[in-house]
């Protein structure tokens, strides 16, 4: 009979997540944006000494068109996709493409530095690579036996 560690907040720690994805992803679409909230798609992860998050936004045109804010151990970027059109709207069949406003807000896995984060826009993917915080407050403590 094998052993089973016991863990009593398993289940609290599935809703948790499941809630996260819900409120962070919102409902899935096939295409680079959720159609219905304007967010686009991401991705978030860590190295040693960064957090790292890609959003996937095709057709900015201008540094001015996103604005991203670090605070409080969130990241929100928002900016507006701007689409000229070469047609009238009598002859277009199907409209997919995100056009007009977006905005995201997602928490981060470990506390970051406002300063020095920086970000680049390359073949419609934003990259926005965060500092950790360095905890140089951080001391080991010593336990005295008696």
């Amino acid at each position: 009979m094998p052993l089973v560690p016991f863990e009593p907040f398993r289940h609290v720690d599935l809703w948790k997540k499941e809630l996260d994805k819900f409120f962070n992803e919102g409902l899935p679409s096939a295409f680079g944006f959720n159609q219905e909230f304007g967010s686009p798609r991401m991705d978030v992860y860590e190295t040693e000494n960064e957090v790292i998050a890609h959003f996937d936004i095709p057709g900015l045109e201008k540094k001015e068109d996103v604005d991203i804010h670090v605070e409080n151990n969130m990241l929100t970027i928002q900016g507006h996709i701007h689409r000229t059109s070469e047609y009238n709207e009598d002859q277009m069949h199907r409209k997919e493409r995100y056009s007009g406003r977006f905005q995201r807000t997602v928490g981060l896995p470990a506390h970051v530095e406002a300063e020095g984060t920086a970000a680049t826009y390359r073949n419609g993917i934003l990259e926005v690579r965060m500092p950790k915080v360095r905890n140089e407050n951080k001391k080991r403590i010593d336990v005295q036996f008696h």
